[in-house]
């Protein structure tokens, strides 16, 4: 049976750099997950041993590689994998998984696309680094949400100096002033009932070149992202207040109790209710 360490983060309104879940694994010979996709990116580092990868690229071909310690390999959102320890030197590995505003421009940065999943580092100090930025989280799950991501950077920081396909990212001034625009409306008003073209008419932008421009920036479209900021702020309230879930779904733009409901279950894989019994913060009051 494997050795493994896991631990969900507490779902903190973070929008830059949010963090999902991460871990430490001694995998077992042949050891495998999947075939499954995954609604954030999701990095492994591999510290001793060695695994495979199947993953669907840019075009949904699978492609396999071989990845061994001192590496790592990359899942996007939405792809299908598969990966599984050799038989013979089964891997160990250390993983999180992240999302953000700031996430798209760092995988750039590191070179790491869909066609080029896996990690290979250019300056072992860095991506020793790495590795022990990443033990760091996957072995301090009782430290505040704040202090985690702050590791995360770290981690985000090691990983994009330390890549052997590190790229040096064209100035984008003018789409990050749109994209900090649109943020900033959907932070406003994501409790209204608003659509994309209300959020590409306050950019004075055509709905289709935002929604080009937002995706290049973030990774996500517009919709998804105003998807998850209401869910964000969902579990917040689920956490912190009494409210009923009809109120909650009420507060973050669902008149429809059910859509609200459909679409949170989509994002952290449970009903509102079952978060709430599992993440509920107990406030004591004085008499």
């Amino acid at each position: 049976m494997s050795n493994v360490l896991f631990s969900i983060f507490p779902n903190e309104r973070f929008v830059d750099l949010g963090l999902y879940q991460y871990g430490w694994e001694q995998c077992v010979p042949l050891h495998s997950y999947g075939p499954h996709t995954r609604n954030h990116y999701l990095f492994h580092y591999v510290i001793a041993g060695t695994g495979t990868l199947e993953a669907n690229d840019a075009n949904g071909i699978t492609r396999t590689y071989s990845v061994k310690s001192g590496e790592g390999f990359l899942i996007f959102p939405r792809q299908v994998t598969t990966y599984y320890a050799d038989q013979t030197h089964p891997w160990e590995y250390t993983w999180v998984e992240f999302d953000g505003l700031r996430v798209k421009e760092a995988l750039e940065l590191a070179g790491l696309t869909m066609d080029n999943p896996i990690y290979h580092s250019s300056a072992r100090d860095l991506s020793l680094e790495l590795k022990q930025e990443m033990l760091y989280i996957a072995q301090h799950s009782d430290q505040s949400p704040f202090h985690l991501i702050g590791h995360l950077y770290l981690v985000l920081d090691y990983l994009t100096r330390s890549s052997s396909s590190r790229k040096q990212l064209q100035s984008g001034k003018l789409r990050d002033f749109y994209v900090k625009e649109a943020t900033s409306f959907i932070e406003q008003n994501f409790q209204n009932d608003i659509s994309v073209e209300d959020i590409a008419a306050f950019c004075n932008l055509n709905r289709s070149y935002f929604g080009k421009i937002f995706r290049d920036a973030v990774g996500k479209s517009p919709q998804e992202f105003l998807i998850q900021y209401r869910m964000t702020k969902a579990a917040e309230l689920l956490k912190l207040t009494e409210l009923s879930v009809k109120d909650i779904s009420n507060a973050v733009g669902y008149p429809s109790q059910l859509h609200f409901s459909r679409a949170f279950k989509n994002t952290f894989g449970i009903s509102p209710r079952e978060w709430r019994s599992q993440n509920k913060v107990i406030i004591h009051r004085k008499p």
